[in-house]
């Protein structure tokens, strides 16, 4: 009775707070029906716990230290030139938390004057307009770091709800739980993720284009390709790179119309929707511009005629032409990044060296970067889709073997060969390939048993990868790469980025230490922000310093790629002088290690 009584009670409670239908049996069933996108939610949400975790205490990386000021001129000025390397979507989110911090900003004659004087180029925005941010911020410095990563989190876990969402419209609920959960435990996600760069932007990019193509093959209507163009628009938006998607997207709409009556479409209806998607991927580019487009500078114009010298003319013309479409900015960032690839980027693989690196980089880097389980799980699924493609022509398979197998192509070619994560949108579609074969494995009539006892270790041993190494996600490596140290492996962001710097600056004022001899990657300008001086180890000769007790070193000096070469006299005057510059230092115990990424030793 008693019993009845309280149960009857807890359905008026309901009636009474949520209504006549949001009774509690109405409410279990409601989670019932959806248990499989709240468990995929709790995942996501202790992910981003995770990370508002991690960036509490990790340092911003080398890059983010010129991100966050170029994000917040990018917003505040309405002007694009301060980064135009990389588009200004992802950091001007970032930017968006320093509209109520209200942070010191240059003026803007100042940065008109500086860039009048100077060159059109990134080190417009690292060494003036990133300087001066830090250095009239230095009381906020540790708020603005924080609430400017919230944003990059928050689209990581977007990426999280997207991998959801396709995976369930391809190959079910369980298939969707298990992708976010391999999603959600990968290291190089939970180190990136939380990183207010391009990388994790540009998997969501390539993905939500992949995931509307095929929303709008399955039934091609004005409504879908409005998505699709808002898809299109989105990718460029997030890294330079998705650019390449450019000859698909050409090759696809004369498919299109070709091909319309397949569809069920009139070539007029087919010939209609290339127009929308089109004029609405050229909307969205110019909206994240703010519609600003400048007039060509005698600053471009000498930039281009230095980097292009064979080919100034064809590249002058061609933003003189396009710039009416699109922004001058957009354009003379896509042109940035080609010059980058043509000059190439020192770096490093199995003690290699090279500036224009290797046709296997990606492939070495993925296999030593990720999880043993997913790792296994990815090439598992990858033969399993080519099983599926070939044997019952599935759909649900080629849509994501195909961008997969076509970015990967494209990444080994390029010759910036600097971290993992220029692979990362290659990463979802093996999420979800991993997840559709583990589900696979489980509904297995005879050996189900063993197919949910290798989805449980799978999963079981990526949570055990995933709280070891936590929270030093950013050099991660597996078992694979554990005979010799990980900077021998490969460099740059890979073994460091620079956000180790707080733990390293409390061992040293900890010790009383106040300055400290150092090479690190971004630690030039973030070190002093933790109370120690950074006396650079590559100060010109004759240059005044005080002497140290200390010398620190990033893990990608110690390898040598990062470098710089130097003057006559400097023992860095050529390559392979550079790379041994730290010799002494590889043979050397340190005195303690930060975050398995920078290496301090004492002073002999």
């Amino acid at each position: 009775m008693e019993q009845s009584l309280s149960r009857e009670t807890a359905n008026e409670t309901y009636v009474l707070v949520f209504g006549p239908r949001h009774t509690l049996a109405a409410m279990l069933q409601w989670a019932r029906t959806r248990r499989a996108a709240l468990f995929a939610g709790a995942l996501l949400g202790v992910m981003s716990l995770q990370m508002l975790a991690v960036i509490s205490r990790k340092s911003i990386t080398a890059d983010e230290v010129v991100h966050i000021p170029a994000g917040y001129y990018h917003l505040v000025f309405g002007d694009f030139q301060y980064l135009n390397p990389h588009p200004p979507a992802t950091m001007m989110l970032g930017a968006l938390p320093l509209l109520f911090i209200q942070p010191n900003e240059i003026p803007e004659n100042a940065l008109q004057k500086a860039r009048l004087e100077g060159n059109y180029d990134f080190l417009l925005a690292e060494h003036f307009g990133a300087e001066h941010f830090w250095a009239t911020n230095n009381s906020s410095f540790q708020s603005i770091c924080f609430w400017t990563r919230l944003p990059a989190i928050a689209i990581t876990v977007l990426l999280g709800v997207v991998i959801f969402y396709f995976a369930r419209r391809l190959f079910g609920e369980v298939a969707a739980v298990i992708s976010v959960g391999l999603f959600t435990l990968e290291p190089t996600v939970l180190a990136h993720g939380r990183v207010l760069h391009t990388d994790v932007p540009s998997a969501l990019g390539l993905l939500v284009f992949c995931f509307a193509l095929y929303v709008y093959m399955s039934r091609p209507s004005l409504h879908h390709a409005l998505w699709l163009g808002a898809a299109t628009g989105l990718a460029p938006l997030t890294k330079f790179s998705m650019v390449a998607l450019a000859p698909l997207v050409v090759l696809g709409a004369l498919a299109l119309v070709v091909f319309a009556p397949r569809l069920g479409l009139s070539r007029r209806a087919g010939l209609a929707h290339v127009a929308v998607v089109v004029l609405v991927a050229l909307l969205i580019i110019n909206v994240a511009y703010f519609f600003h487009n400048r007039p060509i500078t005698a600053a471009d114009e000498s930039w281009i005629a230095a980097k292009f010298p064979m080919r100034a003319a064809v590249v002058l013309w061609s933003v003189r032409v396009l710039r009416h479409i699109v922004p001058t900015d957009f354009l003379m960032g896509i042109y940035w990044q080609i010059s980058h690839s043509a000059q190439g980027h020192p770096a490093s693989i199995f003690g290699q060296h090279s500036r224009h690196g290797w046709w296997y980089y990606f492939p070495v880097a993925f296999a030593l970067k990720t999880t043993i389980p997913f790792l296994l799980t990815s090439a598992a699924g990858i033969f399993w889709a080519l099983w599926r493609v070939v044997k019952f022509r599935d759909r649900a398979a080629l849509i994501l073997l195909a961008p997969f197998l076509l970015f990967t192509a494209f990444v080994m070619t390029s010759t910036i060969n600097i971290g993992v994560r220029y692979y990362l949108p290659a990463y979802p579609f093996l999420f979800i390939l991993s997840g559709a074969l583990l589900a696979r494995l489980t509904r297995h009539r005879v050996r189900r048993p063993i197919g949910v006892a290798i989805a449980v270790i799978v999963l079981g041993w990526s949570a055990i990868e995933a709280a070891r190494t936590y929270p030093n996600y950013m050099p991660y490596m597996n078992q694979l790469a554990s005979t010799r140290p990980h900077w021998w492996y490969l460099s740059d962001s890979n073994v460091e980025w620079g956000d180790d710097v707080a733990e390293l600056a409390s061992y040293l004022r900890l010790r009383g230490e106040t300055k400290v001899r150092a090479a690190l990657l971004g630690g030039y300008a973030t070190l002093g922000r933790y109370g120690v001086e950074y006396v650079d180890v590559f100060a010109p000769a004759g240059t005044q310093q005080p002497e140290t007790n200390y010398v620190v070193l990033g893990a990608s000096y110690l390898n040598g790629s990062t470098v710089p070469l130097g003057p006559t006299g400097s023992r860095r005057e050529t390559d392979e002088l550079k790379v041994n510059f730290f010799d002494e230092y590889r043979h050397r115990t340190p005195e303690a290690v930060f975050g398995n990424s920078i290496y301090l030793f004492r002073v002999r």
